[in-house]
């Protein structure tokens, strides 16, 4: 079990259920220190009063707030820690709503809820459960690192998953960014979506940092005093400006097919129809080969001319 991160409870009406907030997640980075390159000595981060140039220690630090110009005023974890909020030892509930309801965007770190002791098991299992069978989730506040959050209640392999979650004005409108309106044939749709089915996967655990393997390859190299591995050849892409939507569709859906070891012969469901500019060009090239065919033809008249008139 990870280090509790916060201790409190959930309270659920008249329900209180003692829990610990555990880190959901784990960092597999790979971190870097800041070194001076001629010595490999720590380049460290110094934290300096603006007013003496003095370097202080973490104890001489506390918090200040700006009301004015060159008018600052302090507030301590003490006070933070008094103040009358309802949240600041509880998980509250405030509401339960459908799980399709909630935007995405809006969800931001996730943690584990442990049930602390065993007075919490019985109400823990009673939260769970009433999740489990409404297929709702919890919305609740909370209050966290000094300040109040907004907070999501779910249930996962058994256990109850908190996630910190944006309050209504965090979330800019992304209206400003759509690109404008465009036709998209219902034969793109289809085949679209027939991608999508045959890239649809059961579960994500096949994914992989690959990046994170490449950096740790490099750093056990150069440990070694090896050569460096050398970089992955990627398949040569030609470079320009897909003009057919439907072709790259179809050669996805072939793609697909065959990295499943399926049989790609029928990818391509729909036939293909001449582009406009193709169509467009097609007359111009017959107009021009009918004058070729006049203008060779207008010589040999005139020579059968020539040939009556001298006999």
């Amino acid at each position: 079990m990870p280090r509790p991160l916060w201790a409190g409870a959930i309270s659920f009406g008249l329900v209180t259920i003692p829990v610990k907030i555990v880190s959901a997640t784990e960092d597999h980075d790979v971190h870097f220190h800041r070194v001076h390159l001629a010595d490999m000595g720590r380049v460290r981060t110094r934290k300096v009063c603006e007013l003496d140039g003095k370097a202080v220690s973490q104890d001489e630090i506390g918090k200040g707030y700006e009301i004015a110009m060159d008018e600052t005023i302090a507030v301590t974890d003490e006070e933070l820690e008094g103040m009358p909020l309802p949240t600041a030892k509880a998980i509250e509930i405030a509401a339960f709503v459908d799980a399709d309801t909630i935007d995405p965007v809006r969800i931001s770190h996730s943690y584990y809820l442990a049930a602390d002791g065993q007075v919490a098991a019985k109400p823990y299992t009673l939260l769970r459960k009433a999740l489990e069978r409404s297929s709702k989730v919890a919305v609740a506040k909370f209050a966290w690192h000094g300040r109040e959050r907004l907070g999501l209640l779910r249930i996962r392999e058994g256990a109850i998953v908190l996630h910190s979650m944006k309050w209504p004005d965090e979330v800019r409108n992304p209206q400003e960014l759509a690109p404008r309106e465009v036709e998209v044939g219902e034969e793109e749709i289809e085949q679209a979506l027939q991608l999508a089915e045959r890239m649809t996967i059961a579960d994500l655990s096949g994914f992989h940092d690959e990046y994170r393997e490449a950096l740790e390859n490099i750093i056990a190299a150069k440990s070694e005093g090896k050569p460096l591995p050398a970089p992955a050849e990627g398949e040569g892409k030609e470079k320009g400006e897909v003009v057919d939507l439907m072709a790259a569709l179809n050669a996805s859906v072939k793609a697909a097919r065959e990295s499943r070891g399926e049989d790609g012969e029928d990818a391509t469901v729909h036939e293909m129809r001449p582009s406009r500019k193709t169509a467009r060009k097609a007359p111009a090239k017959k107009t021009a080969a009918s004058k070729k065919s006049t203008a060779s033809k207008k010589p040999a008249k005139k020579t059968a001319a020539k040939k009556r008139s001298a006999s």
